[in-house]
């Protein structure tokens, strides 16, 4: 098991299958020394974690632990073209899209989920530049998409 996949299971976390794609698109692709993700839902198990808006329907905690899971769906889709997590320099960038209710304004609180996982599996190579941008709708009415580049 590789260091990265060793903290995940400190944390009591697995990788999950890589979540086949919804259209015509890769789940990763690697150019030179980047990986990049397509957007990642909060998919688990086959299904969506929560539909609706952040704000609304969906809690801001809920938006949270829903990017939780889009990052480590991410890190699936990246082990799966890289091989082994250990090959991960440094994560670049973190795009997070979250639909979001019209008053809703605390995007960067709900990225986090995904920004604190980061750091909780490789450390200062976690550490990463992030957009966490809100949007009126997502695909599937999901509440967060999270998009990965990574250094390898």
């Amino acid at each position: 098991m590789s260091a990265p996949e060793e903290r995940l299971a400190e944390l009591g976390l697995s990788l999950p299958d890589v979540v086949p794609p919804l259209a015509a698109y890769v789940p990763a692709a690697r150019s030179g020394n980047l990986v990049f993700t397509a957007g990642q839902l909060p998919a688990r198990d086959g299904a969506m974690l929560a539909t609706g808006k952040v704000g609304g329907e969906v809690s801001e905690e809920e938006g949270y632990a829903c990017a939780r899971q889009c990052a480590l769906n991410g890190l699936a889709a990246i082990k799966a073209e890289i091989g082994d997590l250990s090959a991960i320099k440094r994560v670049v960038k973190l795009v997070v899209f979250v639909a979001s209710d019209p008053a809703f304004t605390a995007q960067p609180k709900v990225a986090n989920g995904a920004s604190e996982l980061l750091g909780e599996v490789f450390g200062d190579a976690g550490r990463h530049a992030r957009s966490a941008v809100g949007v009126s709708v997502l695909p599937l009415d999901v509440p967060v998409e999270v998009e990965l580049v990574v250094e390898v």
